[in-house]
């Protein structure tokens, strides 16, 4: 028996680019939602310490926006106690649903062991809202709604603080580690508006073997600042890394005013370095870490050449 011939509509060449184009947004959609579970872990030397100091192993959280079934992303975040870390460093929006208090605290205990400090982002204080995703390719997208479910961040504050890790919301901390005194300073979240780096404002102390700057995420004014202070060593979160990047293109938007290219990983900082050739940066530039985070809002659980990442920092003697 002869096979039917195809049908007109599928002969035509506009149906078949068609067909093609929903073929392959169909793969992609499937494979930003597979990529967004795959779990990295980032390796970086700085070269921040004074001469002679031995090197210190930084970890840093960011972005988890846990929900309480994400039980894979909880036990991989509690395995990263295994690199035994100098110091942990969470840059905040740990949250992602009201009850998600203690499955972030049960995925950060194994950590509490270690010396930390953290600071708050929005999706620690507001629960997450579906929003237009066209919002964040426009001047709006800080724009918060009306309406905003409050989480329980004091919750969260009080587990971590009894963990043994110290609070940077509009504040200052030094801690020794191998020998070294390390001066830490951060600021509320810059996104909402909480940010108050004038009530910790101050330049880095020469008794100290580095000064550190912490915020969740890396507007240009606190970035600044901490930078005109003398911070050698800047670490944020919030942009995800873009979450949605172009092969070839990179990151497209950073739902801040930090430029694409500083989107995520390592870069330099230097006052006024949002208006300068990165290629002419001073000597006296900072270094920065932004982490592309490890999670997702709830209403956008995709990732797309821009896997969930913490990051393992290690500091070495400047050159």
């Amino acid at each position: 028996m002869s096979a039917s011939p195809p049908s007109p509509f599928l002969r035509h060449p506009a149906a078949r680019t068609a067909g093609a184009v929903a073929l392959a947004g169909a793969a992609a959609l499937s494979w930003a939602l597979y990529e967004k579970t795959l779990y990295t872990l980032r390796r970086y030397d700085l070269p921040v310490l004074p001469e002679g100091a031995d090197p210190i192993r930084i970890l840093q959280l960011s972005d988890l926006h846990l929900i309480p079934s994400q039980q894979r992303k909880i036990d991989w975040v509690r395995d990263l106690a295994a690199l035994e870390p100098d110091l942990v460093v969470n840059t905040g929006d740990n949250l992602s649903h009201l009850q998600a208090v203690p499955t972030a605290l049960q995925a950060m205990e194994p950590l509490f062991a270690r010396p930390g400090v953290f600071v708050m982002g929005s999706n620690d204080y507001f629960a997450p809202t579906l929003r237009n995703p066209a919002r964040y390719l426009t001047s709006r997208y800080a724009d918060a709604p009306s309406e905003r479910v409050l989480l329980p961040v004091d919750e969260l504050i009080g587990g971590m603080t009894a963990g043994g890790w110290t609070d940077l919301n509009n504040a200052r901390t030094s801690l020794t580690v191998r020998g070294l005194r390390l001066d830490l300073v951060g600021v509320d979240d810059p996104h909402i508006q909480r940010d108050d780096y004038a009530a910790v404002a101050g330049p880095a102390s020469p008794d100290a073997g580095l000064t550190i700057g912490v915020l969740h995420a890396p507007y240009q004014q606190v970035l600044d600042a901490m930078a005109s202070d003398g911070a050698e060593l800047l670490i944020a979160g919030h942009t995800h890394g873009g979450q949605l990047c172009l092969p070839g293109y990179g990151t497209i938007v950073t739902n801040c005013d930090l430029d694409r290219k500083r989107a995520r990983g390592v870069s330099r900082w230097w006052p006024g370095a949002g208006s300068t050739p990165s290629h002419e940066a001073p000597p006296s530039a900072a270094w920065m870490h932004v982490s592309a985070g490890l999670g997702t809002s709830r209403y956008a659980p995709v990732r797309f050449a821009c896997r969930p990442e913490a990051t393992l920092m290690t500091l070495v003697p400047r050159a």
